[in-house]
């Protein structure tokens, strides 16, 4: 076994990893939204916590890994690289850390500062929150359009194609959640 292969497979490792915790909040959002007592909101939110882990060290290994592999074994240059590399530093990057983390962390800090009973309204509107919904598929949509331009390999155009379309897709998959919240309204 030689090191590009070792890199390879610790790469898919963590794109499993990626998928396992992004995931597991996605399966959250529903019992979190079924959720009558913060008591029920906290243990989902144990279970958030763990798959924020997992997906970030995830995203660690599968970034680290793709950069040895570009850097010694391909180029930085080619389209399905550059594209896969730009969609993780201005899509990815910004959604986790500006989307998702943010209105996941007040969830768990609402919950853990609430009283046992019934949902206070503060914690209602956050899990509510059609933003953390589509952030979360939208997430999932980009890196499975990474996933299919690393198994593909498609010219320059084809993959920024391919990530407008999973954008599109991850977006488009979050109206449900925006409908739904104008008819509660």
């Amino acid at each position: 076994m030689n090191h590009y292969t070792l890199a390879l497979f610790l790469h898919v490792a963590g794109d499993i990893g990626i998928f396992i915790g992004l995931g597991v909040q996605l399966l959250c959002l529903t019992p979190l939204r079924r959720a009558q007592r913060v008591e029920q909101v906290r243990l989902i939110a144990g279970l958030v916590r763990t798959a924020d882990i997992i997906s970030t060290t995830g995203a660690l290994l599968t970034i680290t890994t793709g950069l040895y592999m570009g850097l010694t074994a391909w180029n930085l240059q080619i389209g399905w690289i550059a594209v896969a590399l730009g969609s993780i530093i201005v899509l990815i990057l910004p959604l986790i850390a500006g989307v998702i983390e943010p209105r996941t962390k007040a969830v768990v800090k609402l919950a853990g500062e609430a009283e046992a009973g019934p949902i206070p309204a503060a914690l209602g509107k956050h899990i509510h929150d059609p933003i953390l919904a589509t952030g979360l598929q939208t997430a999932a949509a980009i890196v499975l359009g990474i996933v299919f331009l690393m198994t593909t390999k498609p010219a320059l155009v084809g993959s920024i194609i391919t990530m407008a379309v999973a954008l599109a897709l991850g977006l488009v998959s979050g109206l449900p959640f925006w409908i739904k919240r104008r008819q509660k309204v």
